[in-house]
């Protein structure tokens, strides 16, 4: 036994505590994961390749996708093609901070996948460009506290979620294109109007490249953005193929989304979902941060 794991083990029966305090509020990180290692080390070695083969078989998480490889690369690569020259593509980390999902996206931490080294598997590539995003608007503002320079980052994530779904075919794991357009408080909803019809010309243009028509329903949450819908609504009255149309009836994303969100479909089917959030505000403390994020099924495109 390593002298670390001897002493943390040392410590831990000193503590009057139950397993699950002792574990979970008085180790630090470093020693809980230290234990962790050497608890799946030895479990790791007591595992025979038959019950390797017996747990493939019947573990959700690590099934191959229902979809072909190559009709998601097809529809990946539209989503690609129809993103505006604003945009960075950073390549994502398959794994993120600890509490990303639910710190910053107020998402239940069972329906995602921890791991023994203290952060958490993706679940969605916005969360995850939401924090990249926000580091750089902090260099930004760094150099100039009241910088307005936007920051336009998306990415392609095969992601993981944790939660049941009793649809048919339903993988554990999908394939999600993630983009967000971080920047600051200009006065007039004027980040807001030019970061909505960025991420909205994208859904369009990706939608109809692969031969569908698109239709974007627009749910109001702040009496403010109702002037936001009627200018985008006015934008893309002259589009072919693409229909803007009011949701005001729509429950979910209450509360994840602030001022206004969207749903994306393709030919009735929807493929997409966005809308402004308070992540950037809360990550760097400054009321005056604005995001908007957006992400889009590629599973579902396929489909």
């Amino acid at each position: 036994m390593n002298p670390a794991l001897r002493r943390i083990l040392e410590q831990a029966a000193e503590h009057d505590a139950p397993l699950l305090e002792l574990l979970s509020e008085r180790l630090s990180g470093a020693d809980l994961t230290t234990l962790l290692l050497e608890v799946y080390r030895r479990r790791a070695l007591n595992v025979t390749p038959a019950e390797v083969m017996r747990r493939y078989r019947t573990d959700r998480f690590v099934a191959p996708s229902p979809i072909p490889f190559t009709q998601i690369r097809r529809a990946e690569d539209a989503l690609i093609a129809a993103l505006p020259p604003d945009f960075e593509m950073p390549a994502l980390a398959p794994v993120t901070t600890l509490a990303t999902h639910s710190a910053v996206a107020t998402v239940d931490p069972r329906k995602v996948i921890a791991t023994v080294r203290g952060s958490e598997v993706a679940a969605d590539p916005t969360n995850a460009l939401a924090l990249e995003a926000a580091a750089r608007r902090s260099d930004l503002l760094a150099v100039s506290p009241r910088s307005a320079s936007p920051v336009h980052l998306a990415a392609s994530q095969r992601v993981v979620r944790a939660q049941h779904f009793d649809t048919p075919g339903f993988s554990p794991h999908f394939q999600l294109f993630g983009l967000v357009s971080a920047g600051r408080d200009g006065g007039g909803l004027a980040f807001e109007n030019a970061a909505l019809t960025l991420h909205l010309r994208f859904a369009a243009q990706a939608v109809g490249s692969l031969g569908a028509e698109t239709e974007i329903r627009v749910t109001v949450l702040a009496p403010a953005f109702e002037a936001v819908l009627d200018q985008v609504t006015t934008v893309f009255a002259e589009v072919p193929g693409v229909r803007v149309v009011p949701d005001p009836d729509r429950e979910s994303g209450r509360g994840y989304y602030c001022g206004l969100c969207f749903k994306v479909h393709a030919d009735g089917r929807e493929v997409g979902d966005g809308g402004f959030t308070d992540w950037t505000a809360r990550l760097l403390g400054n009321r005056k941060e604005r995001l908007l994020i957006s992400g889009y099924g590629v599973d579902r495109l396929v489909g």
